[in-house]
This record gives C-alpha cells, sequence and structure tokens, in this order.
C-alpha cells in the first residue's frame, strides 16, 4: 500500500474537505482519504500509486490548488504489528 499526502489550498471547512474526498474517492480506487483544512493537506491510502498529475487534476477540478504531493511506502499499523519479526 501506499500513502500519498497531498498539500492542498483552499480548503476553508469542513464541507471543503469533504469536496476534496469525494473527488479523489470517485476518480481513484482508494482504501481511505482524509482531509484536514487546518494542516491543508489531504492524506490518501491506496492498494497502488496513483499518478501525480491526475492526483493534481482531479484536486483542481474539484476547485482547489495542489502545492505539494509526498508519496511513500505505508504498512498498517494493528494491534499485533509489534509482535511480527
Amino acid at each position: 500500500m501506499v500513502k500519498i499526502t497531498v498539500g492542498v489550498e483552499g480548503m476553508a471547512c469542513g464541507m471543503c474537505e469533504a469536496h476534496v474526498n469525494e473527488a479523489v474517492r470517485n476518480a481513484f480506487p482508494v482504501k481511505k482519504v482524509t482531509s484536514s483544512h487546518t494542516k491543508k493537506q489531504t492524506i490518501v491510502l491506496a492498494e497502488k500509486d496513483i499518478p501525480e498529475q491526475e492526483l493534481k487534476k482531479v484536486i483542481a477540478a474539484a476547485g482547489y490548488d495542489v502545492v505539494s504531493v509526498d508519496c511513500e511506502p505505508y504498512e498498517k499499523k494493528g494491534l499485533f504489528s509489534a509482535f511480527k519479526g
């Protein structure tokens, strides 16, 4: 899985967050999307990497500006992850 952290300018409230989340969910097969207007970021968890240009296009079409995109491998931290060796 991958974790994509997107810097998003223009979100001002919870409805803006929901608008961005819905746009991303409708455009890509994602596991989870969370946005924060106070942190000015959206975090996307997906099985496969999402092309940066496509992600920017979808968020821009929703009316927001993407200022950064950072992608990193994501490993779910479950209750038993400490016991895996």
